[in-house]
């Protein structure tokens, strides 16, 4: 929530900040004020430290809740009553005046708000939302309405959030590291335990499973210095670095939480996480294109489902196969100085996380926007990170996933392969979708 006050006084001049219009008599809300709803959850994700896999899953039933309004008001776009599994009949509120563009974001907001920990931040963003309109002119009769269907909608979405058996994970017992040879320990310098080990076992989107899309298993872990696990290993320790490397590492690095040494003391730094940039991504691109209100609705959803999805398969073969990260092994077979330049993330090595969601969303938004989409992006800006330009969301999934051995942080063959199971879920996620159209 840091960049609050720095938005309003650049956006406020165009009176577009929260998208609110008022035409005649009929109320519109700009695209714009999804991409701000998205920022808004990024911003509380990064205050409490909300790992990738639970981020996308915030983001997915938010996005969801503001979609079903709009399918029950525009016939272009239709509900995932029947698509997605176990997705209910989703009533219409009985609310006779409002505006259904308003009434999608304040679904959005107030979904956000009850699952996010510290959703009760979203009500600053949502009270300014509320007087942007009123000093615009809105009808307090259409606020008030608008207010009163989403949170309705919310409450129906919410009550398919918590049947998919996220909340059980607690119940879980707590994950042990095998400690065997060749298996994901804990890295410095946090020792941080493991991140969510039992999120295959929550509902997919689409997937009939989340082993749906197994990969090939990971190159066998061996000692043997002529086997193709350390050449793997002399791969990662040859990487020479260069300065672009470095660039584009620290670009794609998305750690919410990494500890930096200063001295006799350990500080943290906050981040957005990989799921966070592709929907900054997805605003960037529904702007650039300049999509309809239903439209950029339905392509941030479907990123968001995407998301969700591509983290469920990738965490599925992650404490599967529970792969040595190369700091481990590297340090214990070949150089015991040696530390990668990004930060090992606490969770077992193969697949490669970013790779397997990078290369879905890529999917998902070429769909949608077009293979040849040149864009800029400036997610990380506020995160003092120079904006890259791309040719298109393909050529920016596979740098995101050349970053993870640039780091130092992946093997090669779990980015090509976790590259090839995001390709098979964004297609799975597209066909979908497209099927129920």
């Amino acid at each position: 929530m840091a960049k609050f006050s720095k938005i309003i006084i650049i956006v406020a001049s165009v009176c577009l900040w929260f998208g609110c219009a008022k035409e005649r008599k009929e109320h519109f809300v700009s695209p714009d004020a999804i991409g701000q709803v998205t920022l808004q959850m990024t911003d509380v994700m990064v205050h409490d430290v909300t790992n990738p896999p639970l981020s996308a899953r915030f983001f997915s039933y938010a996005c969801l809740a503001g979609y079903e309004v709009v399918a029950q008001h525009d016939t272009a776009f239709k509900s995932m009553n029947g698509v997605l599994n176990g997705f209910p009949e989703i009533v219409k509120p009985a609310v006779e005046t409002y505006s259904y563009q308003l009434a999608a974001i304040m679904a959005m907001l107030e979904t956000a708000k009850k699952m996010q920990p510290s959703g009760a931040l979203l009500q600053k963003y949502q009270d300014k939302l509320v007087d942007s309109c009123r000093t615009l002119g809105w009808d307090e009769e259409v606020l008030a309405g608008s207010k009163t269907y989403g949170i309705e909608m919310s409450k129906q979405i919410l009550k398919y959030a918590k049947a998919d058996k996220y909340n059980l994970i607690s119940n879980f017992p707590r994950y042990e590291p095998r400690r065997t040879p060749g298996t994901w320990y804990p890295t410095p310098p946090g020792y941080f335990p493991p991140v969510e080990p039992y999120f295959a076992t929550v509902r997919p989107f689409t997937l009939d499973s989340a082993s749906q899309f197994p990969p090939p298993p990971p190159v066998a872990f061996s000692e043997n210095k002529n086997s193709e696990f350390f050449k793997l290993m002399q791969q990662n320790y040859d990487d020479k670095m260069e300065q672009e490397h470095r660039v584009t590492a620290a670009f794609w690095d998305c750690n919410p939480f990494a500890l930096e040494n200063k001295g006799h003391l350990l500080v943290g730094m906050k981040k957005i996480s990989p799921g966070a940039h592709w929907m900054g991504i997805t605003d960037i691109a529904c702007r650039q294109a300049k999509a309809d209100f239903g439209k950029t609705l339905l392509i941030n959803t479907s990123v968001a489902i995407g998301l969700m999805d591509s983290f469920m398969t990738c965490w599925d073969e992650k404490y599967r196969s529970n792969r040595i990260r190369p700091e481990t092994a590297i340090r214990k077979y070949i150089d015991p100085t040696w530390t990668p330049f990004l930060q090992t993330p606490p969770f077992p090595e193969y697949l490669s996380g970013h790779s397997v969601i990078s290369t879905c969303s890529a999917v998902i938004l070429t769909h949608y926007l077009g293979e040849n989409f040149a864009y800029t992006d400036s997610v990380e800006e506020r995160f003092n990170l120079k904006a890259r330009k791309f040719p298109s969301f393909m050529a920016a999934a596979l740098e995101s996933g050349m970053s993870r051995f640039y780091g130092g942080i992946h093997f090669m063959d779990a980015i090509t392969n976790g590259q090839k199971q995001g390709q098979q879920v964004g297609d799975w996620v597209i066909g979908t979708l497209e099927r129920h159209d």
